[in-house]
C-alpha cells in the first residue's frame, strides 16, 4: 500500500534528534534544518517518496555547511588559451598593483581629500594627470565601464540632438548593449548614414544640419567586415568636425597604450589624428580594471564630468588604486610586467616549454589517461582583435576511465576551479593563461580525479 505524503512527512527526524546524533559534530542546526525544509518540499511536491536516511540527511547538512562558508566570488585558473575571458573576470592585475589595492581596502584614503590644503578634493586627482600624459589629451574623467563611458559622453554632449554614425558601425556588444540604443537613451537622435560595408565622406557631410550634435565613430572591436569595404578614417572626420564645429566621439573599446596589432590602434595615434572625446576600456588591452575611460579636450571633458550622471557611474576607491597603479607602470617602463601583455606577447617557444613543463608533471600518473602536446590557436577574447590569432600549446589529455564531459566538470568543481575546453574527443588545458605555479594545482585535481576512477 501506497504511504500518504503525510506519513512520508512523519518520518522526518526532529532537528534536535539528529544534533544527537552528531554529538561533538561541528555541524550547525541551521544546516540541518534548511535540508529537513527541502525534504518537506521535494515530499509535498512529489519529487520524493521515500526519506533519506540519517546518515544521509547529515552527510547533506555537512555539504550544506561546507557551501556556506565558501565564497561564491573565487580564484579560478583559466585553462582556455583565451586571455581576456569576460566570464573570468577579464585582465589580472599584476601583484604590485593588487598589493596596493589591499593596502587601500584595508583602511582610509583621500578617496575625496587633498591632503595638501585639508579640504574636499576630486576623486580624479590621483589619474587626471597620469591619464592625460600617456593618452595626450587635455583632459580625463573615468566611470565604472566603457558602456556607461559612452552613455555618459552622449548625455551630456548630444541630448536634445543628432547623433551621426555609419551603418557599418552600429554594433552589438556583450550584454545586448547595442549602439542606437544608447544613441537613445542618451537623449539623442541616431542618423544612419552609408551602407554596411561603405560609408563614404560625402556621407557625413550630406548629414549634418543644424540639428546635429555630433558625429560618432564606433571602432568594431569585435568583429570585422572584410571584402569590398571602405570607410572615414578618423582625420578625415576630424576635418569635417571642425569645419562644422561638432565634437568628434570616438568608441574606441579595446584602448591599447602600446602598439599589440596593426589592427588595433593604440590610444596615443588615436587622439594625434584629432578626435575631441575618446572612450576606452580600462579590462582589455590596457590590462587594468574594469572601468570606462573618457579622455579629450578639456571643454568637452569638463562638461561631461559636471552632468549629473556622472555621480551615478564613478569609479570606487578600489578601482581608483588599481588603475593608479595601471598607469604608473606604463610611466615606469613595466608594460611588460602587466600579466595581459604578458600572456600575449609571450612567443610560442616560451609556451611550448609551458607545455613540456606541465606535461613532465603529469606523466608520473597517467595509469587511466595519457597526455600530448598539441598545438592550439584562439583570440584575444573580450572582444578585442578579432581576426588576429595567437598561436599557443595546450596539454591534450585523453581518457576511457571517463567521459571527458565528467572530466571537465569535475576540474570544474575543483576547490580552485580548472576551467578547460573539450576539442575533438581531448580535454585541453592551454598553458597560455595557466602560471606554472597553477600547474601543480591542475595535477593535484588530476590525480584526486582519477585515484577516485574504478
Amino acid at each position: 500500500m501506497m504511504m500518504s505524503k503525510n506519513d512520508i512527512l512523519r518520518k522526518i527526524p526532529q532537528v534536535d534528534s539528529l544534533l544527537q546524533e552528531l554529538g561533538d559534530s561541528n555541524v550547525r542546526a541551521k544546516d540541518i534544518r534548511a535540508v529537513l525544509n527541502k525534504l518537506r518540499s521535494d515530499v509535498l511536491s512529489g519529487k520524493i517518496a521515500e526519506i533519506p536516511s540519517v546518515d544521509e540527511i547529515l552527510s547533506a547538512a555537512v555539504t550544506k555547511g561546507n557551501e556556506s562558508s565558501t565564497f561564491g566570488f573565487r580564484r579560478m585558473i583559466n585553462a582556455t588559451g583565451i586571455v581576456l575571458h569576460t566570464n573570468l573576470g577579464r585582465a589580472p592585475l599584476p601583484p604590485e598593483v593588487a598589493k596596493h589595492v589591499a593596502q587601500i581596502a584595508m583602511g582610509y584614503c583621500n578617496l575625496e581629500y587633498d591632503i595638501e590644503t585639508g579640504r574636499r578634493g576630486s576623486r580624479m586627482s590621483a589619474i587626471q594627470n597620469r591619464l592625460t600624459k600617456l593618452c595626450g589629451a587635455e583632459a580625463a574623467v573615468c566611470v565604472n565601464n566603457n558602456a556607461a563611458a559612452v552613455l555618459l559622453v552622449l548625455s551630456a554632449l548630444c541630448a536634445g540632438g543628432e547623433v551621426i554614425v555609419s551603418r557599418g558601425e552600429l554594433v552589438e556588444i556583450g550584454g545586448s548593449f547595442r549602439v542606437p540604443e544608447v544613441i537613445s537613451q542618451g537623449g539623442a537622435r541616431l542618423v544612419e548614414i552609408g551602407t554596411t560595408n561603405k560609408t563614404h565622406t560625402s556621407d557625413y557631410v550630406k548629414a549634418i544640419c543644424d540639428s546635429t550634435s555630433a558625429i560618432l565613430k564606433v571602432h568594431t572591436s569585435n568583429y570585422r567586415i572584410v571584402g569590398f569595404t571602405e570607410e572615414v578614417g578618423i582625420t578625415e572626420l576630424s576635418e569635417i568636425t571642425k569645419e562644422s564645429g561638432l565634437p568628434l566621439i570616438y568608441d574606441l573599446g579595446g584602448g591599447a597604450l602600446i602598439e599589440l596589432s596593426q589592427s588595433e590602434p593604440t590610444v596615443q595615434k588615436t587622439m594625434v589624428q584629432g578626435v575631441d572625446v575618446l572612450c576606452f576600456s580600462g579590462d582589455k588591452l590596457l590590462g587594468g580594471p574594469q572601468c570606462g575611460i573618457i579622455v579629450g579636450k578639456k571643454k568637452y571633458i569638463d562638461k561631461i564630468a559636471k552632468h549629473p550622471l556622472y555621480r551615478a557611474l564613478r569609479m570606487d576607491k578600489l578601482t581608483i588604486a588599481a588603475l593608479e597603479g595601471m598607469l604608473m607602470m606604463y610611466e615606469n617602463g613595466k608594460a611588460s610586467e602587466i600579466p595581459t601583455i604578458a600572456l600575449l606577447t609571450k612567443s610560442t617557444d616560451e609556451l611550448k616549454v609551458d607545455a613540456e613543463k606541465l606535461i613532465n608533471i603529469l606523466k608520473p600518473m597517467t595509469e587511466k589517461f595519457s597526455v600530448s602536446i598539441v598545438e592550439t590557436s584562439g583570440q584575444v577574447g573580450g572582444g578585442s582583435l578579432p581576426t588576429e590569432e595567437f598561436p599557443s600549446f595546450a596539454v591534450a589529455i585523453t581518457t576511457e576511465a571517463m567521459p571527458l564531459q565528467e572530466l571537465e566538470h569535475k576540474l570544474r568543481q575543483w576547490d580552485i576551479p580548472i576551467v578547460s575546453r573539450i576539442y575533438r574527443e581531448q580535454l585541453l588545458l592551454d598553458v597560455r593563461t595557466v602560471s606554472c605555479a597553477d600547474f601543480y594545482v591542475i595535477a593535484d585535481a588530476v590525480k584526486s580525479i582519477f585515484g577516485g576512477c574504478l
